[in-house]
């Protein structure tokens, strides 16, 4: 009997597409076509890889009303929002822009007695295992260089999206990138341990919870596979006394909310000076009733349902028990919150780190808030988590930020910004958000394995 993936929508719960999974036997197939193609990719001139990368980006922009389409009914980002393609061209464009420098050999003599370089080769076969939160661009961070820079790419999508993998073999195929250089796979968890743990590839790159980077981890223990991870986070903002209060506002709400909160570097706990602490609660809270939760194909839904149902219990659970630990909510539950995917947006004050819904990933539309007395309680409640992706800094202080900063156990330090992947910089974590490093020059080091050259002429 064929298994099958399957994506249920959580616009209304309905099975929206269903996929046939390869078989072990099939996915080996696969990675053997994979690495036979791989030398001949690797061969084609920079530039023409680079090129063809681009047009396989320029056929996904054609699509774009479909792709906002799509996501609404895979995962269900409100309509309005028009898909991802701006970041997704973004990352695509940048990376393809420094590839030349980036992956330049570095020349240490060339004598009339040493040529001495080092040069970067691609790791050969590259897994990507993609999340469903923002399916285009957080696989396009991997894919774009990987192919780039002379690899080929497997892409297992999340169940969530199962058709972006589709979307994106559809588009790099059309434009002219080989069917075995880039390849979509329908995979169960247990067929991806195998092959990780087969030693099928060069890199891995995988995107998801942390449950799922240890089982990564697990798979290729003893394979020496290269391994980049991108796990949970629990981000925070701190507002000072001398910050901009309506922007600190306006970005760290909107970085709670937006998505339903199902964003990686999504805002989950605020920390305000005591100053601005009532006026910044009493601003979000007008901001948030403001929210529309709805039909994500209806244009005037701002918030859509989550993903799946489960996730929103996660959420609730939260909610429910910060209440009952004496936290105080202040939006009332919306009529549209039907007990399932649809979730009112909840902010919480009364909130301390005894309560899960300021430690563990809610990966949801909820967001605790806590005053502080200064800097140093900040550093050591926004350093009191077991994640560290991003925080964000609200202050007219560009020096204090920066010293702030480098006292945070941290990937990214954002100053009057929140939720946004600068490709320019590299895209990392620490602790339980795991290690890696993703976009800018760095990325391309993850991609490429040093060889060095040694040559005596005489």
């Amino acid at each position: 009997m064929t298994r099958s993936i399957q994506c249920f929508s959580p616009i209304d719960g309905s099975l929206y597409a269903e996929r046939p999974l390869a078989t072990p036997d099939e996915a080996r197939s696969a990675v053997r076509a994979a690495r036979l193609a791989q030398g001949n990719w690797a061969a084609r001139p920079l530039q023409e890889r680079i090129a063809l990368v681009l047009a396989g980006v320029a056929e996904i922009g054609k699509t774009t009303e479909r792709m906002a389409l799509e996501l609404a009914h895979q995962m269900g980002r409100p309509i309005r929002y028009g898909g991802e393609f701006r970041g997704f061209e973004e990352r695509a464009r940048h990376m393809a822009a420094i590839a030349p420098e980036a992956l330049a050999p570095i020349l240490i003599e060339d004598s009339a007695t040493f040529r001495r370089k080092i040069m970067r080769e691609p790791q050969g076969v590259v897994f990507v295992i993609a999340p469903w939160n923002y399916p285009y661009m957080t696989a396009i961070n991997t894919v774009a260089p990987a192919l780039i820079a002379g690899n080929v790419v497997l892409l297992k999508h999340a169940a969530q999206t199962l058709l972006v993998g589709e979307r994106m073999a559809e588009a790099f195929h059309a434009a002219g990138i080989p069917n075995d250089v880039f390849q979509n796979l329908f995979l169960d968890h247990e067929t991806s341990a195998c092959l990780i743990a087969e030693r099928s590839f060069g890199h891995v790159n995988f995107t998801g919870s942390v449950a799922g980077g240890r089982a990564i981890e697990h798979a290729a223990a003893g394979t020496f596979t290269s391994i980049g991870t991108e796990l949970g986070g629990k981000d925070p903002g701190y507002v000072r006394a001398d910050a901009d209060l309506d922007a600190a506002v306006e970005s760290l709400i909107d970085g709670a909310m937006f998505n339903s909160g199902q964003c990686c570097c999504g805002i989950e706990r605020i920390y305000v000076q005591e100053s601005l602490f009532d006026a910044f609660v009493e601003k979000s809270v007008a901001l948030v009733k403001g929210y529309r939760l709805g039909n994500p194909l209806d244009p005037d839904t701002t918030l859509g349902p989550m993903a799946q149902p489960r996730l929103a219990a996660t959420v609730r659970t939260h909610i429910a028990e910060a209440l009952a630990a004496g936290a105080k909510a202040h939006i009332q539950t919306f009529p549209s919150d039907d007990g399932g995917a649809y979730l009112s947006p909840q902010i919480l004050t009364g909130v301390d780190h005894r309560m899960r819904v300021m430690r563990e990933e809610s990966f949801g539309p909820v967001v605790g808030i806590m005053p502080v007395r200064d800097d140093a309680e900040a550093i050591r409640l926004m350093n009191d988590s077991p994640y560290g992706l991003t925080v964000s800094l609200w202050t007219q202080d560009a020096a204090r930020a920066e010293e702030i900063g480098a006292r945070l156990e941290t990937g990214t330090v954002f100053m009057n910004r929140c939720d946004y992947l600068d490709p320019g910089l590299c895209w990392t974590g620490c602790k339980d958000t795991g290690r890696g490093a993703g976009l800018s020059v760095l990325g391309y080091h993850s991609l490429t394995r040093p060889k060095s050259y040694h040559l005596k002429k005489a």
